[in-house]
């Protein structure tokens, strides 16, 4: 039987806390309702990770967060109080991390010989024929020549082993490259020995990549003359001591060091190179992040063994899967954990955009959740104001406001910055695949890289799911893929047609071939990485005319949805992955829930808004250095200033330090203008001396304080409420003005949470409601929803219904009510700035009963048509159930 949570709450792992630091929050969280903690990945990660998703061994747990003892008692806690365990596993990739890595290590000493050279996404016979066989490791901060005169690189011993070290970076060192070295200090020191074991290494035969058997013989002889280098020196300290003085000689003559360097199967490289040469697949740009090849059986069982184990012995209950759009098919790895974990709860995190549906075909529980952030974060946006917000957001900024333009031009310039290595890569693939068609060997390197680009730019969703091998293509992988090809078709008449049509025959399976095939797949595994850096990493902190819309999945370019969109969108989960995840706040989110919560409010005041900005311009205009920052930059710092007050002046420079390089338009990652920054940070520091600003500033924030708590409150009830399993943040359970990570990473009071837990069972909702500054609405709000879904698990279950309750009267349209099964009401408010505590003549009728108000308190007998005014005039939401 499944194990089903009720609700989740997320806990981010680090060295700062650990398993024992969880373990001693069960009790906490089995009061607050919680069934299930849910961990950040904490299989052995590189050292000081703060997030667990650089992995560099599976069969590991984390030595930081105090190791497989230390985990067996947090398991052992978690089940003594009644709770069960949900963890996020990352199948897309490894971390590099030196020689922590032993998978990653062997492949760097052996190359495409490693006998872990399958587990990697690795294109070993890449264009450039000096990269063929090797791999390219951009780590040097200049180029190799010069590095190389300047004696940053050197050989170095430990024991019998050999490797190569370039500041705090330490490569192993092929045994085809040492024998040189050894035969120089055999001739040195007279030692036959050493000059026997240098002749082995010679001789070591190089394997067939197809004959893994040859590769295991290699591996093991290796190893012997290995063990045998370090009985020599530990016997013959004499000997050892001449080799390093050989490896000193080395080191001071580039070119001998150059010729030992050139026998490695890797190519040291100016880290800038990783922009157009890198062979291997990433996670999206970040080069430390290897890809792994999850479709092999071998990978598979290798790198799950110890998840699956736990799930086996009921450690783990369910699993989050991190990036699955990243992996070649995402179905088959899907269907291969579900046949290992049959009765296991399992969501990926799948980033659904607008409009696209869930794949039902896949054997999942559903995704983590942002598509449900998205809708219901629509609902408090008034969409009547989207063209004053927009037009005051064009003037005051001059930026363009075609969200769609934006976003392409956007993935169009990380794909020429960030992705090129990748875009070469396909670039390569298609014009192979044009060689072999008679008709198409014409097509230049120039012509393929622009089409390309163009696509992928155009791509509407993060990928499509073909599977020529399965001979798969669903109706909607034809629709997104035609879509863009007449898209770009249109939009770019100066680009060969023909080339757009072959690329379409490809991508449908009308045109087939080995090459062709692994195009489409390749194809298919870069679209989201662009996606995910052009927009999420680039338009949402560039297009800032209402930032509480800019969250991953979602669309900033739409203004807000229809209590009408919504309900459909809960009716559909309903029927479709009832037991989906439900988010508000992530590790991953752009801002807290209530952050965003505050910041929706400016859609219902666009003048008053506009007004303010004006004001506080003028003011500020003193403080600008040479025009810096520009205005979209201070309309962006306001936001977050209004969103997350109070808050310190630490946080917000450390904010927008990356939101300006993240928005890549005066400053970068990868180039940083130190200009541009230090004009922003004494702009920020100068809005908080500035008295005239602040006396202005903070009476036109206080009077959204509790409107922006009345949101938050209300799109909480629909996480606890709607279909689906809802998920909390830590810390978020009180009020949390978070903005993204690092910040929202910080520790969480949990103290303070224990004893206001404590007190909630003896307090009335009014004496709830005036402590709304210590955060207990909030905590209540779960409190009681929570006791709420495990005492009718049939209304909240698979076979639960979804019915909307709509309201009459003048303020109707402020209301988002439905009903859970025959016994749950929910009704929470929305456009509260506006609705300004007046439901007028505005009410809801609901089935005849005796219902209580478990966030009131007050019970209803009869019920019927009720007045929304009486209804929510203790607590602004309210939750019935009928007794």
């Amino acid at each position: 039987m499944q194990r089903v949570p009720v609700a989740t709450y997320r806990l981010q792992l680090h060295a700062d806390f650990g398993f024992d630091d969880a373990a001693g929050l069960a009790d906490y969280l089995h009061e607050l309702g919680i069934s299930h903690v849910y961990c950040s990945p904490y299989l052995q990660a590189a050292p000081g990770s703060k997030h667990g998703y650089d992995i560099v061994d599976h069969h590991k747990v984390n030595d930081e967060l105090g190791g497989a003892e230390a985990h067996d008692r947090f398991s052992l806690r978690l089940g003594a109080c009644g709770l069960g365990q949900v963890l996020d596993i990352v199948p897309n990739h490894m971390a590099i991390s030196g020689r922590r890595n032993r998978l990653w290590w062997d492949v760097l000493e052996n190359g495409p010989s490693s006998r872990y050279s399958v587990y990697f996404d690795i294109d070993w016979q890449p264009h450039e024929e000096k990269l063929r066989n090797k791999l390219l490791v951009p780590i040097l901060g200049d180029h190799y020549g010069r590095v190389l005169a300047r004696g940053e690189i050197e050989i170095k011993r430990r024991g019998g082993e050999f490797y190569i070290q370039y500041f705090d970076h330490q490569l192993p060192a092929a045994p085809r490259s040492l024998p040189s070295i050894l035969s120089a200090a055999a001739k040195e020191s007279g030692s036959d020995h050493l000059a026997f074991l240098a002749d082995s290494l010679w001789r070591l035969p190089l394997p067939s990549l197809t004959d893994r058997a040859s590769v295991t013989e290699r591996h093991r002889d290796k190893e012997v003359i290995r063990v045998m280098l370090e009985r020599l020196f530990a016997e013959t300290p004499f000997i050892g001591e001449v080799v390093d003085r050989t490896l000193e000689q080395f080191n001071r003559d580039p070119a001998r060091l150059d010729e030992v360097l050139e026998l490695q199967s890797y190519r040291l490289a100016y880290w800038r190179t990783a922009q157009q040469e890198l062979a291997y697949r990433r996670f999206f740009d970040v080069n430390t992040l290897v890809g792994l090849r999850m479709e092999d059986p071998q990978v598979f069982a290798d790198t799950h063994a110890l998840i699956l184990k736990w799930l086996r012995e009921g450690v783990l209950d369910g699993i989050r899967v991190d990036h699955p759009d990243g992996l070649r098919d995402p179905r088959q790895y899907f269907e291969r954990l579900r046949q290992n974990a049959p009765d296991v709860w399992i969501v990926g995190e799948k980033i659904l955009e607008p409009g696209e549906r869930f794949r039902s075909e896949w054997p999942i529980d559903g995704t983590t959740g942002y598509d449900f952030l998205n809708q219901v974060e629509g609902l408090y946006v008034e969409s009547e104001n989207e063209q004053t917000f927009t037009s005051f957001y064009a003037a005051f900024t001059g930026e363009p406001t075609d969200y769609a333009a934006i976003c392409r031009s956007s993935k169009h310039r990380v794909l020429r910055d960030l992705l090129g290595s990748d875009v070469n890569r396909l670039a390569n693939l298609l014009l192979e695949v044009c060689e072999s068609h008679r008709e198409r060997r014409d097509y230049t390197r120039d012509d393929v890289v622009r089409a390309i680009r163009e696509l992928v730019a155009a791509f509407p969703v993060y990928r499509t799911y073909v599977v020529p091998e399965r001979d798969e293509i669903a109706a909607d992988d034809r629709r997104y893929i035609n879509q863009t090809i007449d898209s770009v078709k249109g939009e770019r008449p100066d680009l060969d047609p023909d080339l757009f049509e072959f690329i379409r025959d490809i991508l449908l399976l009308r045109v087939r071939g080995p090459l062709e095939t692994e195009f489409v797949m390749r194809f298919q595994q870069f679209t989201g990485p662009a996606m995910a850096k052009g927009v999420e990493d680039t338009v949402f902190y560039s297009f800032n005319r209402l930032v509480s819309l800019n969250e991953v999945g979602g669309d900033a370019g739409r203004f807000g949805i229809s209590p009408e969109a919504f309900h459909r969108f809960c009716q559909q989960a309903q029927r479709s992955s009832p037991k989906t995840m439900l988010a508000s706040s992530t590790h991953d989110t752009k801002r807290s829930e209530d952050v965003r919560a505050r910041i929706n409010l400016l859609s219902e005041m666009p003048d008053t808004w506009r007004q303010a900005v004006e004001r506080w311009s003028a003011i500020n205009s003193k403080h600008k250095t040479r025009g810096c920052p520009d205005a979209n930059t201070e309309y962006l710092i306001y936001q977050t200033m209004l969103g997350a007050w109070p808050i310190s002046l630490d946080r917000v420079q450390t904010y927008m330090e990356k939101a300006c390089r993240e928005a890549k338009q005066h400053t970068s990652w990868l180039a940083p203008n130190e200009a541009f920054e230090k004009a922003t940070r004494g702009f920020i520091d100068a809005l908080y001396n500035d008295r005239e600003f602040l006396d202005d500033f903070e009476p036109f924030v206080r009077p959204l304080i509790e409107p922006g708590r009345v949101n938050s409150l209300s799109q909480l009830l629909l996480k606890l409420a709607s279909p689906g399993i809802p998920d909390m943040y830590q810390g978020t359970e009180l009020w949390s003005l978070d903005l993204v990570d690092p910040d929202n990473r910080r520790p969480v009071d949990y103290q303070t949470r224990r004893s206001l837990l404590a007190e909630l069972p003896r307090l009335s909702a009014a004496q709830v409601w005036e402590r709304i500054d210590e955060g207990l609405p909030k905590l209540w709000t779960i409190y009681q929803a929570l006791r709420v879904r495990r005492r009718y698990p049939a209304s909240f279950g698979e076979r639960g219904e979804y019915t909307p309750l709509p309201a009459t009267g003048a303020k109707a349209h402020h209301l988002v009510g439905f009903m859970r099964g025959k016994h749950v009401v929910v009704l929470a408010p929305r456009l509260v700035w506006q609705l300004a505590g007046d439901w007028a003549d505005t009410q809801i009728e609901i089935p005849q009963g005796n219902w209580h108000n478990v966030l009131s308190g007050r019970r209803i007998l009869g019920a019927g048509k009720l007045d929304l005014g009486r209804l929510l005039a203790d607590f602004p939401a309210a939750l019935l159930v009928k007794r």
